[in-house]
């Protein structure tokens, strides 16, 4: 990583224009109805509350990115994880769940996390035949892990196995399920680190993408712990039912004196509602971030990013410092995870995709300006906003583009390509802020 990432004199003006032409796209998405905005409130805020969830976990990238030079690949998995965080501490539990298999399964995951210390434990403190010893160890580890594991498993999924079938969640308020979202994938990240931070960038790419498709494939296939493909639907939500307000005498007298139908009053109520928490979570992470950034921790990891031997030569341990901020990376995209399961109520694993949820992250970063956290936010807004628009824009732009064309099949497949003019538009972005601003819209001080 050299020294070039460094911005130049960019206008003071340009975030805060970048910013109000955002806000001026949602609210004419809320406000205007015509070829190119809907003029719906409930879809501008929709809109507006996945950018803001995108905008903390592209925040998370430029912590592991922009402060350290770690190329993580494997979001999507991090993410997941997080997400798993709702249905484990918000969900009520499962009645016969715990008896059927909980100890059981519990005495698994204990007796795992000891073989591994003991392994750990005798690789570093062993002779010459330590390798064996800790293959020994492993093996029969592995085999007592499943002898626990594997009943604990078939009886919790034989639990009622038509609605449940999985061990359940503790009944919590879901704002907790949040912090545990980030606690989660913090742990998975400390235990990726700790073995692929000492691989080359590329290598930790690949094992990094190669992590993130395992945690998901986890999920897909691992019925006992969120229903797997079945999904998971009916998690808490910290905001009303629209349900509830539309059957609220005082709400729908409310929106009838401000001329609004009582349904689409509560949607819009409801996206209010997540649109002020997730703010407010937001902000704070942008905070944080700043003040990580401008402190001598902040500037010891650039100058660590910059150039590593220098930095290992004046006696920064450098691995260590990679964990770490890995780990406060990984965190922040836990949560974003957590955040957007609690949004849409539900997990649904087959969902969590790379493209979506590790290349556009990647791409709001580049766009944005990675070392930038206000210009990560801005790009997440941004690409967001496009990413979902361009569905509609797409085809309406094809079908002007083709009306000179008579009717036939060269016109029939142009205009049946359109859906992907998405990604399309996203390389076409991607290419141009690469070309005329290669340090993104608003790029590091």
């Amino acid at each position: 990583m050299s020294s070039n990432r460094q911005a130049g004199q960019a206008s003071p003006w340009r975030a805060p224009a970048l910013f109000c032409v955002i806000v001026a796209l949602v609210i004419l998405e809320g406000t205007t109805r015509n070829a190119l905005f809907s003029g719906s409130w409930n879809t501008a805020l929709g809109i507006l509350n996945m950018g803001i969830i995108s905008a903390i976990t592209a925040l998370g990238v430029n912590i592991i990115w922009g402060y350290a030079g770690l190329f993580n690949a494997g979001v999507v998995g991090f993410l997941a994880l997080g997400g798993l965080a709702p249905v484990l501490i918000s969900t009520q539990p499962v009645p016969g769940a715990w008896s059927a298999g909980g100890a059981r399964m519990l005495a698994a995951m204990l007796m795992g996390l000891a073989v591994l210390a003991l392994a750990t434990w005798l690789w570093r403190r062993a002779g010459a035949r330590r390798g064996i010893a800790v293959a020994l160890i492993l093996l029969a580890g592995f085999f007592a892990f499943r002898w626990l594991f594997d009943p604990a498993v078939m009886a919790i999924e034989a639990n009622n196995a038509a609605r449940a079938g999985n061990i359940g969640g503790l009944g919590l308020p879901v704002l907790l399920s949040w912090p545990v979202g980030g606690l989660l994938a913090a742990v998975a990240a400390w235990a990726v680190g700790k073995v692929a931070l000492g691989l080359r960038s590329d290598y930790l790419a690949i094992a990094t993408l190669g992590i993130g498709e395992i945690i998901v494939a986890v999920l897909k296939n691992e019925d006992w712990l969120a229903r797997g493909v079945k999904n998971m639907t009916g998690i808490p939500r910290p905001v009303p039912y629209e349900l509830d307000l539309q059957s609220n005498a005082e709400f729908a007298a409310e929106a009838a004196r401000v001329g609004l139908p009582v349904a689409e009053a509560a949607g819009i109520w409801v996206k209010l509602g997540y649109t002020s928490l997730f703010t407010a979570v937001l902000l704070s992470l942008v905070l944080l971030a700043e003040l990580a950034l401008n402190s001598p921790w902040g500037r010891m990891m650039r100058a660590i990013r910059d150039n590593e031997v220098a930095a290992g030569a004046m006696g920064k341990n450098v691995t260590a410092r990679h964990l770490q901020v890995f780990v406060l990376g990984c965190a922040v995209i836990g949560l974003s995870g957590a955040m957007m399961v609690t949004s849409d109520g539900l997990l649904n694993p087959t969902s969590f995709n790379p493209l979506r949820y590790t290349f556009l992250i990647w791409v709001m970063v580049i766009v944005g300006g990675s070392g930038n956290n206000w210009g990560t936010v801005l790009g997440a807004l941004l690409i967001w906003f496009l990413w979902i628009k361009v569905e509609v824009w797409g085809p309406q732009l094809m079908a002007f583009l083709t009306m000179p064309l008579p009717a036939g099949a060269v016109k029939a497949h142009l205009l049946g390509s359109a859906a992907h003019m998405r990604f399309i538009a996203m390389g076409l972005v991607l290419l141009l802020v690469l070309r005329f601003a290669p340090r993104g819209l608003v790029p590091e001080r």
